[in-house]
């Protein structure tokens, strides 16, 4: 009887994978384009020293402008001073008499003052223009009267004048200076407040703050119906301008 041949049970070997190259396919339009980052570009160096150099030039030129306005305010002050030789108005108490002066138990005080006040114009081209003028009396801090006086308009080498009564109605008076009023002689000190302009030809300049001090005078209390005349030494009063230049007063 003839053998039987049968198949293996092995799996039949699988063929070795090919190393030939893989075909290559040309990349897609996504796969190709990349937005490149965006970088500012940085300043050259010839800008940035053109750029200072227009700034350095700016400046030179504005300190130029203000030394020349300056040098020419000097010059044009220094014209007129040579031409009209410029003083200040002078002030003195020609007068002053105390014709009320009541203080009660109250600390309450009444009191009248008669001034009479000499104003000079020393300058031989230049007038004065005054506003209205603000007077006040006090004694050692206390006020003690209070007026005014009209403006007027001060002629050049012409001396005025001016005549004001200040007084004060029924004020309190801080207890810490009630002992002074009591005294028998009062020291008595005028302040002046006003605004004056000058004027040369037809040329007006702006007006600016005058303030006037008056001080060392000593009056007596009246009696019986007869006024305190004060000593009125023959002193000159202080003058002192007073300029504002935006929020600052000088």
């Amino acid at each position: 009887m003839a053998d039987r041949v049968y198949p293996s049970a092995k799996p039949n070997p699988q063929p070795p994978a090919s190393t030939a190259a893989q075909p290559s396919f040309p990349a897609t339009k996504s796969q190709m384009y990349q937005r490149p980052m965006y970088r500012p570009a940085a300043p050259s160096k010839a800008r940035r020293r053109s750029r200072g150099s227009c700034c350095r030039c700016l400046c030179c030129w504005f300190i130029l402008i203000i030394i020349l306005l300056v040098f020419l305010a000097a010059i044009a002050g220094a014209i007129f001073y040579v031409l009209y030789r410029p003083h200040r108005p002078t002030f003195t108490v020609s007068s002053l008499r105390l014709s009320t002066f009541n203080l009660t138990s109250s600390n309450l005080l009444t009191s009248s003052l008669d001034l009479s006040i000499t104003a000079r114009n020393p300058n031989k081209k230049i007038v004065f223009l005054y506003d209205d003028i603000s007077v006040g009396v006090t004694s050692n801090g206390a006020d003690v009267g209070d007026g005014s006086i009209p403006g007027f308009l001060h002629d050049a080498k012409n001396t005025t004048v001016l005549k004001v009564t200040a007084g004060v109605s029924r004020q309190s008076v801080d207890p810490s200076m009630v002992s002074d009023l009591k005294k028998s002689n009062v020291q008595l000190a005028v302040d002046l407040e006003t605004k004056a302009g000058v004027k040369v030809g037809s040329l007006k300049t702006k007006k600016v703050g005058i303030k006037v001090h008056c001080e060392g005078f000593q009056a007596g209390a009246p009696t019986k119906g007869k006024p305190g005349v004060a000593a009125t030494p023959d002193t000159v009063c202080q003058v002192k301008l007073r300029v504002k230049i935006w929020k600052w007063t000088f």
